[in-house]
């Protein structure tokens, strides 16, 4: 129906209403009810609708054509295409160049063309999205103006469970669950777990959030809280904020986080440190030295800098008898020329932080006692003595009380999920239900 019949049918109605309402004969009230019910919804059906919205763009009666962007395509070709003047693509990227770096854009991302509805069909704005959440738009009209602009993002709490079959990734996606939350589970529990040693039996449970923009979801957010069976031990990580930092906290209120020992031994002095351009004393050749080299007397022990899995115990001629600890998915050390391995020290044994691993001497190209200590982070050797790892605080005693609700509430929620391969269909709805579910 035409709003002008809306306009017409509520002036008859009212007329009616009026009528029975002064009356003589008596009226029913359910009727009396429902012609104002019916009123009601005349004059609401008759206020003017919101202007639709598209970028942060009142659209009105403009059209709206989307694309993605083609292998080797740039802006200018779009533009130009779509008959906007080299000069005003050319200042429109000078502008740009504040914003967003026109280098980048990428092929198979999307981008949308508003065009005037006249007679001259003009592009009035051109809009880029960076990823799912993120544009830049580009103003044609009068003056040229870029911005950017995000898009509103929704976050659903969801749950998930799954047991360790072949991989983290792997039984994450098997159990309909985004992949990069293997990603995050393996930063939580960098200190805690190795995810290369997984062991049949192991299984998770989640609380996170998933994202959603414009009723489409675009992947995990962030976990709240996790529970990791692994070894036949329980590992709770909790997600607090405590002095505007967040942090990931285990039921003791102890942070997940560990900080590693400043040095693996007792020394008497640093005598070559890390340097990429160091002359070395035995080849008499510049040669990268990637580690730190401490003076110390023979058979001084050696320690693990923290807990990990030793990855090598073996001779090598350059680094003689050395051991290669791998601490999580982020950090690995190495301990080179030393006399003798720690006692029970071999390849995939783990180790925890300060156990002794091997003793001070100078095996290998080495020209006296002394150990040669590497950092590897991300696969990269670095500087061990100019990084910084500090351990994470514990929750301090003002925020105990709330840290203590707050993990009673997430456990039991953690807890009342069903152990991954024991669910049935009689418990309800699984886990990894619908979002809001």
């Amino acid at each position: 129906m035409k709003r002008y019949s809306w306009v017409g049918a509520g002036v008859i109605l009212a007329v009616l209403l009026g009528i029975l309402m002064f009356s003589e004969r008596e009226v029913p009230e359910k009727l009396i009810q429902e012609s104002r019910g019916l009123w009601n919804s005349l004059v609401h059906s008759l206020e003017p609708e919101a202007p639709r919205e598209e970028y942060g763009i009142e659209v009105g009666d403009m059209y709206l054509c989307t694309d993605v962007i083609r292998p080797n395509e740039n802006l200018s070709e779009i533009l130009s295409r779509n008959g906007i003047p080299y000069q005003i693509i050319h200042e429109l990227s000078q502008k740009s160049s504040a914003v967003f770096d026109l280098r980048k854009l990428k092929a198979g991302k999307s981008y949308c063309i508003m065009r005037s509805q006249d007679s001259l069909a003009q592009v009035e704005y051109f809009i880029y999205e960076q990823d799912p959440v993120n544009y830049v738009v580009y103003d044609l009209k009068d003056t040229v103006r870029v911005t950017k602009g995000r898009k509103e993002v929704t976050r659903v709490p969801r749950s998930g469970v799954g047991h360790i079959s072949s991989s983290l990734w792997n039984t994450l996606t098997e159990n309909q669950l985004d992949p990069e939350l293997a990603i995050r589970m393996s930063e939580i529990y960098a200190w805690s777990i190795d995810f290369f040693r997984l062991h049949k039996g192991d299984y998770f449970k989640l609380l996170f959030e998933e994202k959603y923009v414009e009723g489409r979801s675009i992947g995990a957010g962030d976990i709240q809280a996790a529970l990791f069976h692994h070894a036949g031990k329980d590992f709770y990580a909790i997600r607090y904020a405590q002095n505007g930092e967040v942090d990931f906290f285990d039921k003791s209120a102890n942070s997940l986080r560990k900080a590693f020992l400043r040095a693996p031994l007792q020394f008497r002095r640093i005598s070559s440190r890390f340097n990429r351009r160091r002359f070395h004393p035995v080849l008499k050749r510049r040669r990268p030295h990637l580690g730190t080299d401490y003076a110390a007397a023979p058979g001084t022990p050696i320690w693990s800098i923290g807990d990990g899995v030793v990855t090598e115990a073996r001779y090598s001629r350059g680094g003689g008898n050395y051991v290669a600890i791998r601490h999580n998915g982020t950090y690995t050390t190495r301990y080179l020329h030393m006399s003798k391995f720690g006692p029970g020290i071999r390849k995939g044994v783990r180790v925890t932080q300060g156990q002794v691993i091997g003793y001070v001497g100078s095996t290998g190209l080495a020209t006296g006692p002394h150990l040669h200590y590497e950092m590897i982070q991300n696969g990269k050797h670095v500087d061990a003595q100019s990084i910084d790892i500090p351990p994470g605080d514990p929750i301090a005693p003002e925020h105990q009380e709330a840290y203590a609700a707050h993990r009673d509430e997430v456990v039991a929620r953690l807890d009342a999920l069903p152990i991954p391969g024991t669910y049935t269909a009689s418990q309800g709805e699984p886990a990894n239900g619908d979002p809001g579910k």
